[in-house]
């Protein structure tokens, strides 16, 4: 029996892309997970979570990783999804690619994590027991494991960005300082492609900005 944990990394952030990773194991190997010391991503360090990305990768049967980025979670507004619905249709595809007898997977949705699994059910072709659950990274070290893959990838994600406009803004979540800076000074511009533009912390912008030319006008 094939077994999957799915799980993502960078819901929060107005910064960067939203990861999404699908580990599969056969039954029988689940416990190899515990001997190398899998557990939720944020248990463990950069450095960890590093060394165990290439182990999970080699206990698998089959793991895939979805990139969605900044431009993609804003255009799914235009579509009528929410963030929710968003990241079930993308689990939905990672189901269908992977084709697990049971999956568990981390919902976002509370205090009813089965709404989550009705979401996913939805875009789903591929037959399949599917456990919904808050917190499930904690309680499944599938789950953990394919937390581990959607944090390494969404670090290494970030990095690059980084290294590619020679700036650094953080970690990308709007509560940091230098984040913030950097989302006040580059929503508008070239940069922009990497803000959510969809997020709080843009739409409080955009009022300032119309209130400042509206005092303008006035003026």
């Amino acid at each position: 029996m094939k077994i999957c944990g799915i799980d993502e990394a960078g819901r929060g952030p107005v910064i960067g892309p939203l990861v999404i990773s699908c580990v599969a194991l056969e039954e029988s190997k689940l416990i190899e997970l515990e001997k190398i010391g899998v557990k939720d991503s944020k248990l463990l360090s950069a450095k960890q979570r590093e060394k165990l990305y290439d182990q999970i990768i080699k206990l698998a049967h089959s793991y895939k990783i979805t990139i969605i980025s900044a431009q993609e979670i804003d255009s799914r507004a235009s579509v009528g999804l929410n963030l929710n619905q968003l990241e079930a249709l993308k689990i939905a595809e990672l189901i269908d690619n992977i084709k697990p007898d049971v999956v568990y997977v981390d919902s976002p949705t509370s205090p009813d994590p089965n709404k989550f699994e009705q979401m996913i059910r939805k875009d789903l072709k591929h037959p399949c027991d599917i456990h919904a659950e808050w917190k499930a990274d904690l309680h499944h070290r599938i789950v953990g494991a394919s937390s581990i893959l959607s944090k390494v990838t969404r670090d290494r994600e970030i990095e690059k960005i980084k290294k590619e406009i020679g700036m650094d803004f953080g970690s990308g979540y709007p509560a940091d300082p230098v984040t913030k800076k950097f989302v006040k000074e580059h929503w508008e511009n070239a940069l922009a492609k990497y803000i959510r533009k969809s997020w709080g912390t843009i739409k409080e912008l955009e009022k300032l900005k119309n209130q400042k030319t509206i005092a303008e006008f006035e003026d």
